[in-house]
């Protein structure tokens, strides 16, 4: 057994002294689900295969998708899950990081205390890590989605901004259309003014009453009035949230003045520092950005924390997690249950451990 092998098992086994079950899950899943859950980016960084009865199958990007399933199907409440076990990710573009590695992770499904929840996963994760002095990171995804549903703006713009708050570049573009502060194309332009031309044959799935719709939905957004200058310098001034978690909830409360909507989700966070301080983390050092997260997995929806390197700035986040209430709706029939949870790098652990 090699010497990661032998830190994953570890770590999973402290984690079942925890409280937690060992589970294990099928290597092969079926690509059609998790390409409804994460999107088409991640078939990028996927291996796709094709099975004659099964059809479309992906060998395992995380664990976290098979791991809600089980529960969902079979779950009692609560329960606690930990697992180790190899993920898949394609490397097209660094050849230096694993397309295959160790992954252990720890699963909390609980309904009575959501913020002790978010609190018991972190702070087991803080002491698996410690001895690594890693920087620790933490955000909220609910803070910025509770402000865009908030939003006096249609609900179809208000979707649209909701699917891309995972790709920061595409969501400050649409932002900046819906409030007028960006320049609509000379080729949108023509198609909403009708002066486009196109003799080019029809290609793809779209048939001509599908573009005519398409180009209808979006004549009726360039009449709807922008997004107002009050709620923009709110979410700008949202967005750029970054600070220890006491002056961050103070900023956010502040902000809260002009984006009420966000108040539930602060609330939230003020109740998860106090879970945190009961459990010994260092509130008033612990770092919080509006922002992190919104690169990871797209079903988390509330809190996200991240543990890394500084001296390693290469290297992806040694541990990471947060949570995924909205997935165990998808996944459940109906049946939904607040859910977090975490994965640790053994493989990056024992690397840092043998640099010092």
């Amino acid at each position: 057994m090699t010497v990661t092998r032998r830190r994953a098992m570890a770590l999973r086994d402290g984690f079942v002294a925890q409280g937690a079950v060992a589970v294990e899950t099928p290597i092969l899943q079926p690509a059609e689900l998790l390409l409804d859950l994460y999107g088409e980016d991640i078939r990028a960084r996927a291996y796709v295969t094709s099975d004659a009865l099964r059809g479309e199958q992906m060998l395992r990007p995380d664990f976290t998708v098979p791991v809600v399933q089980m529960h969902m199907a079979h779950g009692a409440e609560p329960a606690r899950y930990t697992y180790a076990g190899e993920v898949f990710r394609r490397q097209e573009d660094d050849p230096d990081r694993a397309n295959e590695f160790l992954q252990v992770g720890y699963e909390v499904f609980d309904r009575v205390n959501p913020a002790a929840a978010d609190a018991e996963v972190f702070a087991l994760f803080a002491q698996a890590v410690a001895h690594l002095g890693l920087r620790a990171a933490t955000g909220d995804i609910g803070i910025l989605t509770s402000a865009v549903n908030g939003l006096r703006t249609t609900e179809r713009r208000k979707a649209a901004l909701r699917r891309h708050i995972w790709r920061p570049r595409r969501f400050r573009t649409l932002l900046d259309r819906f409030a007028g502060r960006a320049d609509i194309p000379e080729t949108r332009q023509a198609l909403l003014d009708g002066t486009a031309v196109s003799h080019a044959p029809l290609i793809g799935l779209r048939g001509p009453s599908e573009i005519r719709e398409r180009v209808d939905a979006l004549r009726s957004d360039a009449a709807e009035p922008p997004i107002s200058a009050v709620e923009m310098d709110g979410l700008d001034a949202l967005l750029a949230v970054r600070e220890t978690l006491p002056f961050a909830v103070q900023h956010l409360r502040d902000l809260a003045v002009d984006l009420p909507a966000i108040a539930r989700a602060v609330s939230k966070m003020e109740a998860r520092i106090e879970a945190l301080s009961a459990r010994g983390v260092d509130v008033d050092t612990l770092e919080f950005e509006t922002s992190f997260g919104r690169t990871s997995m797209e079903y988390y929806d509330g809190f996200v924390f991240g543990f890394y390197a500084e001296s390693r700035p290469d290297l992806p986040a040694i541990a990471s997690g947060g949570r995924y209430d909205a997935l165990t709706r998808r996944l459940g029939n109906g049946q939904e249950i607040p859910a977090v949870g975490g994965v640790l790098r053994p493989g990056l652990m024992v690397d840092l451990e043998v640099a010092t």
